[in-house]
């Protein structure tokens, strides 16, 4: 018992220095490096670090990368699953989006450019040229395997190790929402939020990543890889960055809403198949005893 405890206490430690270190890395090129406000219009130094430093600390720790869920199962399939939902969710809250600025009259319209991400739609605009949209693509497979790799990967299998999965699935939801709350600590550094705001906008931050977090867990446990949330991760990432809803008075005004709708459709989706699923199972085991 007393192993078990201390065991527990140093896989603890080990995700909280690590997340505290790459969130070091993260605030320094967030907020004083800027390569976000760069044609690369992602902190890609800050993936790259976490990267690196997972991989050092598997090493430390006897974990391979296929332990991670970077296996060669089925990569096709699921990397299709991935994207397929991504695609189905976002469809449905632009048009929905689309539907109300429509309703408003305010002309909506499709416009198609590259932004980094933003909740309030602060985002700075890079030109864009296929040299533009390679880079795109390149940083967001650098970004996703950084977090998912981090999160989905090293923290849940670490923790799911001597806590129950649900247990191990909230703390790297949390922490992965907690990671994102940089950008509203940015937004207080260039004076485009009051400290209240940045409040509002943190726990909205922390709400809407950790609900990925959440599903994006599921599918890993759901299908023993990383490749489904790899996909709509991705996916996710790059059409916030390149296709646009703008409007008579705005762009990207009812961003929020997307944002939201899709996330909480995606994880209703996975959590309806895992359930799903788990009758299956349960109904297969009932009928062989």
């Amino acid at each position: 018992m007393n192993t078990v405890v201390k065991n527990r206490k140093k896989i603890f430690f080990t995700v909280g220095m690590l997340f505290v270190l790459c969130s070091i890395v993260e605030y320094i090129e967030f907020l004083f490096i800027r390569t976000d406000q760069t044609i690369i219009a992602d902190n890609v130094f800050t993936k790259i670090f976490c990267i690196i430093a997972t991989l050092v600390v598997m090493k430390i720790n006897g974990i391979k990368i296929q332990d991670l869920g970077f296996k060669n199962n089925k990569v096709i399939k699921y990397l299709g699953c991935g994207l397929g939902l991504g695609i189905l969710t976002f469809a449905i809250s632009y048009g929905v989006e689309y539907i109300i600025l429509t309703a408003a009259e305010k002309n909506p319209n499709l416009e198609v450019y590259i932004t980094n991400f933003g909740l309030t739609g602060a985002t700075s605009e890079v030109s864009l040229s296929a040299m533009a949209v390679i880079i795109c693509i390149v940083v967001n497979i650098i970004n996703v395997i950084a977090e998912e790799g981090l999160f989905r990967g090293f923290i849940l299998k670490v923790v799911s190790e001597k806590c129950d999965f649900k247990v191990a699935n909230m703390i790297q939801a949390i922490l992965f929402g907690v990671w994102h709350i940089v950008m509203c600590v940015l937004g207080v550094y260039d004076g485009q939020m009051t400290i209240p705001v940045a409040i509002v906008f943190g726990v909205g931050y922390v709400i809407l990543a950790g609900i990925l977090g959440i599903e994006w867990g599921i599918c890993v446990n759901m299908t023993g890889v990383i490749w489904m949330c790899v996909a709509e991760h991705f996916f996710n990432n790059f059409i916030g960055n390149i296709l646009h809803v703008v409007s008579s008075t705005g762009t990207d005004e009812l961003q929020i809403i997307r944002i939201v709708l899709s996330n909480v459709l995606s994880l209703i989706i996975v959590m309806g198949i895992d359930s799903r699923n788990k009758k299956v199972s349960n109904g297969y085991t009932s009928n062989a005893t």
